[in-house]
């Protein structure tokens, strides 16, 4: 039997062979604290957050700690807090962490613990501040090293989920920090711009470009969708600012990504309030285009198209799909031109 049987805080619950402490609690509802560990990416161990005390005496990491039969483990006492607390002080001193001015306000896991656990402000050792900033050379990505705390999801989210190896620890100690390929900006490496290692950043050392200065994350709301670009059906959560504008796209866990997107879906909605889009439509006359009413512009469609179709045939016309309508319009047009002009000559602009 692979099923193991273990007490955490006093329930029992059960797992499987293979399983760590972590996930074993996550599963279960049972909230241990993190930073490094991320269910997408292999397990990494460093920044101790997630200590537990296990058969009242060894204190192990539990994202890395495989759950044993009979193990009685202890996610929180006053050692433990203690200790969570020195982690975080270090991780608060060694770095530049104003929340005030940090694009991860109210949406970041490292500040969730601070105020968690009531840390006092620390003052950064500005010996071991690296000062790396990169705000300006991607117009996908915006880098602060001095937010990094060297949890390493960046690098093996760039490693392990998008296969590009951009990201890489350099030196060693407490001169470690992150470097894009051999040490380039962001804009200037191989990056394709996928946005994973923002996405998965537990702090504002990496964010995207085009939501800064649209609003703060408290004031975004959040709205669920599917991509409109190709056929793996991602699923898209689209946050919204309080003027309606569309500022940032994350990859939704319970899709068939996984949360992970490609460039397209990550940044490719800056065409919805493009003010070169067209609201009205427009109808030829005397050589110019020129605005008129959806009854005229509809009218004269339908009567293009049927007097086509009975000189010529329905399969003289053809319809082209967008991928920048959503895909309950592209399937109502192919419906159309399959099911009312009676042709097949249905294409989307993704094949171009």
């Amino acid at each position: 039997m692979n099923e193991i049987t273990l007490t955490i805080d006093g329930r029992s619950v059960k797992g499987t062979k293979g399983q760590t402490i972590l996930e074993v609690a996550l599963w279960n509802g049972i909230d241990i604290p993190y930073l490094c560990y991320h269910p997408r990416i292999s397990k990494t161990g460093a920044c101790r957050v997630c200590l537990v005390r296990i058969n009242g005496t060894m204190l192990k990491a539990s994202c890395v700690e495989p759950i044993t039969e009979g193990m009685n483990v202890v996610t929180e006492d006053e050692d433990i807090i203690n200790i969570r607390k020195f982690v975080l002080e270090l991780l608060l001193s060694d770095g530049d962490h104003n929340c005030l001015y940090c694009d991860a306000n109210g949406d970041c896991e490292f500040q969730k613990l601070v105020q968690r656990y009531n840390i006092p402000e620390a003052k950064p050792d500005r010996q071991r501040t690296i000062k790396e900033v990169d705000y300006v050379s991607s117009n996908a990505l915006k880098r602060n090293e001095n937010r990094c705390i060297l949890c390493g999801r960046c690098v093996k989210a760039c490693k392990e989920i998008q296969v590009s190896n951009i990201w890489s620890f350099a030196e060693r100690g407490s001169y470690t920090h992150l470097v894009a390929d051999d040490g380039k900006q962001i804009g200037d490496s191989n990056c394709l711009k996928c946005g994973q290692c923002a996405q998965m950043c537990p702090t504002g050392a990496l964010t995207f470009q085009p939501v800064y200065g649209k609003g703060p994350n408290w004031e975004l709301t959040k709205e669920s969708s599917i991509c409109i670009y190709c056929g793996v059906g991602c699923k898209i959560d689209f946050y919204t600012n309080k003027q309606g504008q569309l500022v940032k796209a994350m990859g939704n866990v319970d899709g068939p990504n996984k949360d992970h997107l490609c460039v397209k879906g990550r940044f490719g909605f800056d065409f919805v309030q493009s003010p070169k889009r067209l609201t009205k439509p427009l109808i030829k006359k005397d050589g110019e285009f020129v605005e008129a009413s959806w009854d005229e512009a509809l009218d004269l469609v339908a009567k293009k198209l049927s007097a086509i179709k009975t000189e010529h045939g329905p399969d003289a016309i053809g319809t082209l799909c967008s991928a920048k309508c959503t895909n309950e319009e592209n399937y109502l047009l192919q419906k159309f031109t399959r099911g009312v002009i009676g042709t097949n000559n249905t294409d989307h602009c993704a094949r171009l």
